[in-house]
């Protein structure tokens, strides 16, 4: 199991597409911290960063990769090892190399230029949703053997989550606007795993005023002690949930 989470990290982190994902990072992050001139200001450029270009590499890359390694896998399974392991195995892989290639391009300027509660954050926040959307691309890729509606259904995972999600919230508000429906809007949340992460990343800027008397709703509950811990096993779960249905669809799947 360690050999196959090694080889397959060493091969990614060879591929030409992490490397110039992580310079891409890299030089967004810099930049960001470059041209303005506070830190804050910098770490809310970067949010959008995390919030899209993360999640999309990561779903993408991911069932790209494999998809592509379908004969690898199909070797795997020939040799006297448990499909559950060869399937976890590569999650491990995965995972880890997207989790460093954020650390190596957004990591190192985020600790230089922003060493504080909101940089960590954000730091904990990328890693997590790097592997949220790895386990997702296990999911879909799972669920079609065909590598064009394979990628076509990572896609819609991350429009859904990126884009559509925030919109249908903004519909719910809009409708049930003469309801008190803001505390209802923290369960809601827990359905998407960017929505987790962008509003702990502006709760730790200060930036919660920006949402309003939801925002003060938001600052109540994930502000706390208990709501940072909550929101983080939400993130575990948006991992773990995913991969378990992936993991039992595998073990079945006639390959």
């Amino acid at each position: 199991m360690n050999r196959i989470i090694k080889f397959v990290l060493l091969d990614i982190l060879k591929n030409k597409i992490v490397l110039s994902y992580t310079f891409i990072l890299a030089l967004l992050c810099w930049g960001s911290f470059g041209l303005e001139d506070n830190s804050a200001k910098g770490l809310l450029t970067i949010l959008n960063v995390i919030l899209f270009t993360v999640p999309l590499v990561s779903i993408l890359f991911s069932t790209i990769y494999l998809y592509n390694s379908s004969e690898f896998i199909e070797l795997l399974l020939s040799q006297p090892l448990r499909r559950k392991k060869i399937w976890i195995s590569l999650f491990a892989g995965l995972s880890i190399a997207m989790v460093l290639a954020f650390l190596l391009g957004a990591g190192i300027p985020l600790l230089i230029n922003a060493p504080n509660a909101s940089g960590i954050m954000m730091l904990l926040s990328g890693c997590l949703i790097s592997a949220v959307f790895v386990s997702l691309a296990f999911l879909g890729c799972i669920l079609t053997r065909d590598k064009a509606k394979g990628i076509g259904i990572a896609i819609m995972f991350w429009i859904y989550f990126a884009i559509l999600f925030d919109a249908f919230v903004l519909f719910l508000l809009f409708q049930f606007a003469q309801y008190p429906i803001e505390e209802a809007m923290v369960g809601v949340t827990a359905l998407s795993p960017i929505d987790l992460a962008r509003i702990q990343i502006l709760l730790h800027l200060d930036q919660s005023a920006m949402m309003g008397y939801t925002g003060a709703i938001f600052k109540d509950f994930f502000g706390t002690t208990i709501g940072l811990i909550i929101s983080f096993l939400l993130l575990i779960l948006w991992i773990a949930i995913p991969f378990f249905i992936s993991v039992r669809k595998f073990n079945k799947k006639d390959l």
